[in-house]
């Protein structure tokens, strides 16, 4: 059974349709993200998981028993559910310690001091104890949020843009580093997040929102290399659509060559597709006939990123190990060396 189930989840703000009939499910001790652009909704489907919001339709079900419906809602703080909100929303007043215990009022003295004690372990921070929020770092302060959260074990713990406040490093770490608490712990989490970085980095399974619907759920993997639609596919990494046609049961040929493999069934010869090129599907080759001119170049330590044009105008992406420094302007050779056809029929 599912720990967490989404059923035909819809909610609205007046006439305007915030989440359109949305359905997941999360499995216990998995960390699910959604992902998506600022007002795509996702934030309030955590808000409605939460209890602050109602739904217009559909039902969420926690651990079987059904938690909010149209008809009928469970009060958010009788859900089991921890928050970790986006700004932390820690207590000023209080030590580290005394934030980390405040939703534990109901345990005996002794076992709320052991259970922060032990919280404060676990997020790396037992000597901090009797600091105060302002004299944490961020990422201090983010890990207190986040022991506060897990102190009383909830069932189900959410995390609105967690690390948005952080700078790049400190988000791309931090997020690593909670990953490895919730998992320590065996804590079930969903995260909302705009940054797919994030989610890659920290979730099992990543659901990607375009104005209020859900329109794939599946882990990271599958989502960069078998995305359902266009939208996810040139929404999820980087790349470039190249149009082509279907030459063969295996085959599809491009203007940089023909690239047999696996053709989705739905294609028949004839057809004409766009396919989806990403950075590492165009590989370098000085010996290739099929030349490219660089437009642009990024450099990025162990290789560069290359922009490049071909001979029809169009642009691609090359990902290329950084000891091959071409100038802008310079044409050079390349190939395809694709993995996973991504390919959509041409409108």
């Amino acid at each position: 059974m599912s720990l967490l189930e989404l059923v035909s989840v819809s909610q609205s703000y007046g006439d305007k349709k915030i989440i359109d009939q949305m359905s997941f499910a999360l499995e216990a001790g998995e960390i699910g993200c959604l992902l998506g652009s600022s007002g795509c909704g996702k934030t309030t489907v955590l808000r409605c998981i939460a209890g602050f919001e109602n739904l217009l339709d559909g039902e969420i079900r926690l651990a079987g028993r059904g938690i909010a419906s149209a008809a009928a809602n469970v009060p958010a703080h009788q859900r089991e559910i921890g928050m970790v909100f986006q700004d932390y929303a820690l207590f000023p007043h209080l030590s580290v310690a005394e934030n980390i215990g405040f939703g534990l009022g109901s345990l005996p003295r002794r076992a709320r001091a052991q259970r922060v004690d032990a919280m404060l372990e676990v997020v790396g921070l037992a000597a901090y104890g009797k600091a105060y929020p302002h004299e944490l770092s961020g990422g201090q302060q983010q890990r207190v949020a986040l022991a506060r959260a897990l102190a009383p074990q909830p069932r189900l713990l959410l995390l609105d843009e967690p690390f948005s406040n952080l700078d790049v490093d400190l988000r791309e770490r931090l997020s690593r580093e909670v990953r490895d608490i919730l998992k320590s712990q065996g804590t079930t989490a969903i995260l909302v997040t705009h940054d797919q970085h994030e989610a890659f980095a920290m979730a099992d399974k990543v659901g990607v929102m375009s104005q209020g619907r859900l329109l794939q759920w599946a882990a990271p993997y599958e989502l960069y290399h078998e995305p359902q639609s266009r939208y996810v596919a040139d929404f999820i990494g980087q790349g470039a659509f190249v149009p082509g046609t279907v030459t063969g049961p295996r085959c599809v040929t491009l203007e940089l060559g023909e690239y047999c493999s696996a053709v989705p069934r739905q294609f028949v010869i004839g057809d004409a597709v766009d396919v989806l090129l990403r950075p590492d599907d165009v590989v370098h080759d000085d010996a290739s006939e099929v030349k490219a001119l660089v437009l642009g170049k990024v450099f990025r330590g162990s290789e560069f990123l290359y922009t490049l044009q071909l001979a029809s105008g169009r642009s691609v992406l090359a990902q290329v190990p950084s000891h091959h420094n071409h100038a802008i302007g310079e044409a050079i050779g390349i190939r395809l060396e694709l993995d996973h056809l991504i390919a959509f029929r041409q409108a």
